[in-house]
Parts: structure tokens; sequence; C-alpha cells
């Protein structure tokens, strides 16, 4: 018998062992209109944290980020344990976006390397909601009622929330909304109807919840509101 040997192209087999390392990433689509959440089918995180990056120059610990800040568009990166959710400007398109984001998760994870950088403290749970021994009832059962409820429904659609404090005297919950809940156009309805009704429900002493803004998320509803009334002096 004769053994027939095939000696492929090297070009095709090229494209082949670089199929063979490359992630099947899926994407989903997200309440925001501006941003997508990347599930690579393997861990982003080796924990339950989260972190959020508003640009290049907040990313200098993670080289993940560093590498997709250097893909047009991008506005910002959040990191969960099992996705990666990005941002991109309003006038960038995804279609032209969407290779360079798949090629550099890809590369990226698969090389092994580290998503946030040795030496940055990456705990085995979201710090904001650690119960601790001087914590109040009311203060616990909201940190263990955002921790085991509230944040996986808002991680589902790539989000985070990140927990501020408890007024005792006002009742009032402050919240601070991440990754894609950053500048979403539902952000209020999430906070009302979903989160504070649950609060609400489960613990009597919450009279609101309020989300806590920074200047980067100041400065994008000035952006969101300043777009609403050109779109309606246009109409």
């Amino acid at each position: 018998m004769f053994g027939i040997h095939m000696r492929l192209p090297s070009t095709l087999r090229s494209g082949l062992m670089h199929s063979v390392r490359r992630l099947f990433i899926q994407v989903q689509d997200t309440p925001n209109p501006q941003t997508l959440k990347f599930l690579p089918g393997q861990a982003v995180l080796p924990s339950a944290a989260t972190f959020e990056y508003t640009s290049a120059g907040a990313a200098k610990q993670s080289p993940l980020a560093l590498q997709l800040f250097r893909i047009e568009g991008v506005k910002s990166v959040f990191f969960a344990e099992d996705f990666v959710t990005i941002t991109k400007d309003a006038d960038a398109e995804w279609s032209t976006m969407r290779p360079h984001v798949f090629s550099t998760l890809s590369d990226f994870i698969t090389s092994g390397k580290e998503v946030i950088s040795s030496g940055q403290a990456v705990s085995g749970q979201a710090e904001d909601t650690v119960i601790h021994p001087d914590d109040s009832e009311v203060v616990a059962m909201i940190k263990e009622l955002l921790d085991s409820r509230i944040r996986p429904m808002v991680q589902e659609d790539g989000g985070d929330i990140e927990y501020r404090g408890y007024d005792e005297d006002t009742g009032v919950v402050r919240l601070k909304l991440k990754g894609s809940c950053t500048g979403c156009p539902s952000s209020s309805v999430t906070l009302k109807s979903g989160i504070q009704n649950m609060l609400q429900f489960y613990v009597p002493e919450v009279k609101d919840v309020i989300e806590e803004k920074g200047e980067e998320d100041e400065i994008i509803e000035l952006q969101l509101k300043k777009l609403e009334k050109d779109i309606g002096v246009a109409e």
C-alpha cells in the first residue's frame, strides 16, 4: 500500500494553526447602544473583582486595557470575571472596531498573560460589599443583596454596581454604576425600578437609591443631553 502524503500550502497551514489558537468569543448587545459585551469562554479575571478604565492613562495596571485603548473609537473598558465590556465613542462604528477587538482579546488571553499586572490587589470578592464587623444589620443586608442578587443581574447586561454608602438618617443608598450602565439611557430605570424596588422589598429601611457620579459621568451626561437637544432640533 502506498501512503498518500498531502502537503498543505504554507499559507493554509499557518491559517489553520492560527485558528486553533483563537478563542471563540461571543458578543452580546447591552441596553447601552454604545456598549458591547464580549465573552471569551474562559476566565478574564481570577476572581469576582471588577476593574473599569475610562482612559489609557488610567489603565497602566492592565496591559490588556492598554492594548484595547489603541483601537480607534474605544472609550472605556470594563473587566469582570468572565467577560469584557467595551464602550465606544458615539461616532465610532462597531463594524470597523469589532475585528480589532476580537483579535486583541483572543491574542492576549491565549497568551496566558495577566489581565491585571502583578502586584495589583485582586481580591476574591468585590471589596465594596465585604461585610465588616462594625456594619449595622441594615448595611449588612444591603451589601448581601447587592452581592448575591443585584450584581449578577446587572452583570448579565455587561455592567456592575459599586456600593458607596448608606445614610441611616435618610435611608438613602448611594451606588456607582459601571460598565455598560455608565451613560446608558435606561440606567435610571435600572436604578429605580430594579435595584431600589428589590432593596426596599427586603430592607424596608431603604427609602431611596441614588447614583453617585464622578466627573467622567457628569461629562457623559452633558454629552447625552446635548445629543438629545441636537436630535430635537433636527426633527
